[in-house]
């Protein structure tokens, strides 16, 4: 389990007035200005539970999930997985965590994947019997197995992800941080991954954190959602009910001889507007939808959640 109590990160950045005046007096006297990127956040998450992290860039998003893998100090507050304090760094904990970043490799690019994997399953101190079970399993669920004995640097964008997460997974973690795992994929190599974390998550229940700039991750892995902002968190709770409460309108998207528009309009307000729209415009195509997933989130990010 994650526990996570009033939990903050601060940092102190030093503040220069503009001109020639403003640099002499900060060479005798800085002001200071302490800024947050968290501050004072608090989370729960179970055994089998899969959240997706949501914020701006900025937010505090990374920040959280370095301080659970224990890369950095918070400040204040308490925080614990699996009954471990992340920062301290026991190894005991270590060996039960994953930390996949979209953007940093943890296999060497001038070595194939396998020996890279070889390497780990020194350090994580796995035996044999399972080092074998999962890295079958890991390369056929993946099918990747025909590039383990390639130089990584040769592999495709998605490829190399493939072998980043089966790096990752391949000592049992009971915790998994990904941070944005799909960012510079392709379509094809995005769906590949989420499909795999899908049944993964089906199959091993581990605890896993999500954040991802792709909306479709989040949909299709992450029943839960947190929303941050600016260090804080504006929501902790279902996708759906986000839908059900900020998306009680409908989009209209109308098409005229002169103009193309769209219009938000309140779902009890529907009939009236669209009564409206065909007697001021000549009509050739109106069409009806939900609000985007995307625009209710980056609602929420930007105005908060509001009346329920």
């Amino acid at each position: 389990m994650i526990n996570v109590q009033n939990l903050t990160k601060s940092f102190t950045t030093h503040v220069k007035e503009p001109g020639l005046k403003g640099s002499l007096k900060s060479l005798i006297k800085r002001d200071k200005k302490t800024k947050f990127a968290l501050n004072g956040v608090n989370l729960q998450i179970k055994q089998g539970e899969i959240v997706g992290l949501i914020g701006a860039n900025g937010a505090g998003k990374t920040t959280l999930i370095k301080i659970l893998a224990g890369i950095v100090h918070p400040t204040s507050g308490e925080a614990t997985v699996l009954g471990y304090k992340p920062w301290q760094r026991d190894n005991r904990y270590r060996k039960q965590m994953s930390l996949i970043m979209g953007q940093k490799a943890q296999v060497w690019w001038d070595l194939p994947a396998l020996d890279s994997f070889i390497l780990l399953k020194e350090i994580y101190q796995i035996d044999n019997f399972t080092y074998k079970k999962n890295l079958e399993f890991l390369s056929d669920t993946l099918m990747i197995k025909d590039q383990l004995k390639i130089q990584v640097r040769r592999l495709s964008l998605g490829e190399r992800m493939k072998v980043e997460l089966m790096a990752a997974l391949l000592h049992n973690p009971r915790v998994i941080f990904l941070d944005e795992p799909t960012i510079g994929l392709d379509i094809s190599a995005q769906k590949a991954v989420r499909e795999f974390m899908k049944n993964y998550q089906v199959e091993f229940k581990p605890i896993t954190i999500l954040t991802s700039h792709y909306m479709a991750d989040i949909q299709e892995l992450c029943p839960r959602i947190v929303i941050i902002k600016e260090g804080q968190f504006v929501y902790d709770g279902s996708l759906s009910k986000v839908q059900r409460m900020l998306g009680d309108n409908k989009v209209l998207s109308v098409t005229t001889e002169k103009e193309i528009f769209q219009l938000e309009v309140p779902r009890t307000e529907l009939s009236i507007k669209t009564k409206e729209i065909f007697e001021n415009h000549n009509v050739l195509d109106l069409n009806i939808q939900d609000p985007s997933i995307e625009n209710i989130i980056e609602s929420i990010m930007r105005n908060g959640l509001g009346p329920p």
